[in-house]
């Protein structure tokens, strides 16, 4: 799982991040910088975290965890600003005018955070913890998705729903084929995400969210 999202990310961002010098790529800002170092950093993070446990290096695997979850809270900083900072210099996507789009990475962080969260209480319940963390970094992916070179995604921005769906959808059957039921940590995570990609642009078109956006966009 951990390689099929390291593969989603490289696909959307290899020309415009990876492949474009990381530090020397032409971003918008410093914050952007930081952010999408933050975000790197958290799948290194995850690499290096599956190969300790398949190494039976559980007592490193904790300890290393306490500076993941450290990170975490960072990108759980970072992450709102940097989609701040987006809808002041008025990004626009599929169609979305700044305000509208600023759900989307602002709910992308929040999906990330609750789900990082109870993936730290329950860090000592194996099958919980790395469920939770798997469907956080899931709910990363967005922007990823989002800048795949693929005509049918950039057509249809509901599309871009597919991808993170069949990722949950992945870790179901998992759950059927070894624990012969979908645990309750996939389910309610699941759920969560599915519910928050399926309201939030609905919820970016209300008087309430575009009044919150003005405010933010400091016009309020």
């Amino acid at each position: 799982m951990i390689v099929l999202l390291w593969a989603t990310v490289l696909y959307g961002f290899a020309r415009t991040y990876f492949l474009a010098g990381m530090v020397r790529a032409p971003l918008p800002n410093r914050l952007i910088h930081i952010h999408g170092a933050l975000m790197t950093l958290w799948m290194v993070v995850l690499l290096v975290q599956v190969a300790l446990i398949s190494a039976r290096k559980v007592k490193w695997h904790m300890t290393f965890g306490l500076f993941g979850f450290g990170l975490a809270t960072a990108m759980a900083i970072i992450g709102p600003i940097a989609a701040t900072d987006a809808l002041r210099r008025g990004v626009t996507v599929n169609g979305l005018d700044a305000k509208t789009f600023y759900v989307i990475p602002l709910s992308a962080i929040l999906i990330f955070t609750v789900l990082a969260f109870f993936a730290y209480r329950l860090r000592r319940h194996r099958e919980a913890h790395k469920r939770l963390i798997l469907i956080a970094t899931i709910g990363l992916i967005d922007a990823a998705v989002g800048r795949w070179p693929v005509a049918f995604l950039q057509n249809n921005p509901r599309a871009q729903d597919l991808i993170p769906f069949g990722f949950l959808l992945a870790i179901m059957l998992f759950d059927l084929a070894t624990q012969r039921k979908i645990l309750k940590s996939t389910l309610f995570a699941s759920l969560f995400l599915v519910v928050v990609h399926l309201t939030r642009v609905p919820i970016a078109f209300t008087p309430a969210w575009q009044a919150f956006a003005t405010r933010m966009l400091g016009k309020g």
